[in-house]
């Protein structure tokens, strides 16, 4: 060739433009996940005696959250077996059996979808190793779904339990020792399904298992069960569990002492079940008061003018000696709630430390912008450390409220300095309203409340008798969700169930919009109870 060069140059520049409109891309993404390839022993082996089984993958896997995924049945206990690899990559799954399996007996190693390819995490959807100690594989199932008894959305990660009904049952199994079998809803659903179960009759349970122990601990696991017993294979679907928090046994704490002149008692359960007595002699003058915390399980006992170096209480019929050895006392402090602006539906309170025994209103006063007086009342409320305030509370305007020394007493004898603040009230423009038609209740009263996303109450009325329409004013403008809880005992409140005596929570009936309230809007609403 003439010009060899010019051929060059031409290879060169059609290589390059190639790369250009060419660039890898590092190929088509791995979407397949592993495929299972054999197992040692075979899946649904029977006479199983082995103490290592293996499970052979067609490409390297990892095992990603195996504690929270992997569940046994039936349950063998911690430290009786292990699962390879607990991290790194491997093309097969190895389990040692440590401990000494029940003869005649069908296992399941249900692996969730912890197992995925090492490259692209892809998982092996819902692994189970099944086998038999004995010389069948049970092929029994019961299945049925988890809803909340109170919440919109059910728990995830719950436990699902069968506790064999023979001779030597009691209630009391579910607090002692694990269940016949189980099954867990993950992450992914609220639905469950047992299988490999033999014949017989059960106790079917579940449980948001915070210590994933496979016992109920009522201070800290939610639990549902299943009205009567289940036999199979007669009961293998059977509808859902609605999960509940019990409410906790009473149990008192040792008191403490908080100050010189507060000792705390701390306690689970109802604060009416605790039983406070001060068995040291005191003279007839001797005054106490008792005062909730508003954020913890404790009551404060307040005591004055003693000269003590302890005291002896009996709690619950539990005796106590307390040294009072703590030099500081409470000192009175007052603050406002709420604080700048004042919602239209709201009052206004004065909130104490100390506990509150006298108020004058006559050092009081509740002006407006234009310095015009307001008529008002105050109240002490029962809590000792709360005073109201009930004033007619108007769109637009701008309160100052003023307290002279003296205004407020409290227990030790303290009273206020002077105290002044202003607050402030919007529009009812800048407000929006919901009204609520409740269609097919199935019985009188019933409590309509508003709560956040978070589940959170904003808003509540107890309905005695049908009123037609039940209407919300005044909200802030945001998301709201309404839920209808049916008051079969007329507390006043939610009650939740309890296992041992096999009664439920009260109906709550959710209503399945998220209602978007805004300012100067209201919704009309229509809610049927099925």
């Amino acid at each position: 060739m003439k010009h060899p060069w010019i051929l060059i140059v031409i290879v060169t520049m059609t290589f390059v433009q190639c790369a250009k409109r060419g660039t890898p891309t590092g190929g088509i993404k791995d979407e397949i996940p592993p495929v299972l390839l054999r197992s040692n022993p075979p899946l649904l082996a029977t006479g199983f005696n082995e103490k290592r089984i293996r499970l052979h993958f067609d490409e390297y896997i990892k095992l990603k959250d195996i504690r929270k995924q992997l569940i046994v049945s039936p349950p063998i206990k911690e430290g009786g077996y292990n699962v390879l690899p607990m991290s790194g990559a491997s093309k097969y799954i190895q389990i040692d059996i440590k401990d000494t399996l029940e003869s005649n007996t069908t296992y399941a190693f249900n692996f969730g979808q912890s197992v995925v390819d090492n490259n692209e995490g892809n998982p092996f959807p819902y692994l189970r190793y099944v086998f038999s100690t004995g010389d069948y594989i049970d092929s029994l199932s019961v299945s049925g779904e988890i809803t909340d008894a109170l919440k919109r959305q059910p728990e995830s990660f719950v436990s699902v339990m069968l506790f064999a009904i023979d001779s030597a049952y009691t209630d009391s199994v579910i607090y002692k020792q694990p269940p016949a079998y189980l099954t867990n809803t993950l992450d992914s659903s609220a639905t469950f399904k047992i299988n490999n179960v033999k014949a017989g009759k059960y106790l079917l349970v579940a449980l948001k298992d915070v210590a994933n122990n496979y016992t109920f601990d009522q201070n800290i696991d939610k639990i549902a069960f299943y009205p009567t017993s289940i036999e199979l294979p007669k009961d293998s679907v059977i509808g859902s569990l609605a999960l509940f928090q019990e409410e906790t046994n009473f149990k008192a704490s040792r008191p403490f002492v908080v100050s010189k002149n507060r000792i705390g008692f701390g306690f689970r359960g109802r604060s009416d079940s605790l039983d406070i007595k001060l068995t040291t002699p005191m003279t007839d003058d001797f005054e106490s008061v008792l005062t909730a915390d508003e954020k913890s399980d404790t009551l404060y006992y307040w005591f004055r003018d003693i000269k003590n170096d302890s005291l002896v209480f009996n709690v619950n019929k539990k005796d106590y000696t307390l040294k009072l050895n703590v030099k500081e006392s409470d000192s009175l402090t007052l603050s406002v709630s709420p604080k700048g602006t004042l919602p239209l539906s709201e009052s206004l309170f004065i909130k104490s430390n100390t506990p509150l025994v006298a108020k004058n209103d006559s050092l009081i006063s509740v002006v407006n912008q234009d310095s015009i007086p307001v008529a008002f009342a105050t109240k002490l409320l029962e809590n000792h450390l709360d005073l109201k305030f009930d004033f007619e509370v108007v769109p637009n305007e701008k309160y100052r409220i003023q307290l002279l020394p003296n205004a407020i007493t409290d227990f030790f004898g303290s009273v206020n300095d002077t105290l002044q603040f202003g607050i402030s009230t919007k529009s009812r423009a800048d407000y929006g309203a919901i009204r609520l038609r409740v269609g097919n209740v199935p019985s009188f009263p019933f409590i309509i409340q508003l709560t956040n996303e978070k589940e959170e109450v904003i808003r509540e009325q107890i309905v005695e008798v049908e009123q037609g329409e039940y209407s919300f004013e005044n909200l802030t403008p945001s998301t709201y969700y309404v839920r209808v809880i049916i008051d079969t005992n007329n507390n006043g409140r939610w009650d939740t169930g309890s296992f041992l005596s096999r009664t439920f929570s009260e109906p709550v009936y959710h209503y399945a919009p998220l209602l978007d309230v805004r300012a100067n809007w209201d919704l009309q609403e229509t809610f049927i109870l099925n």
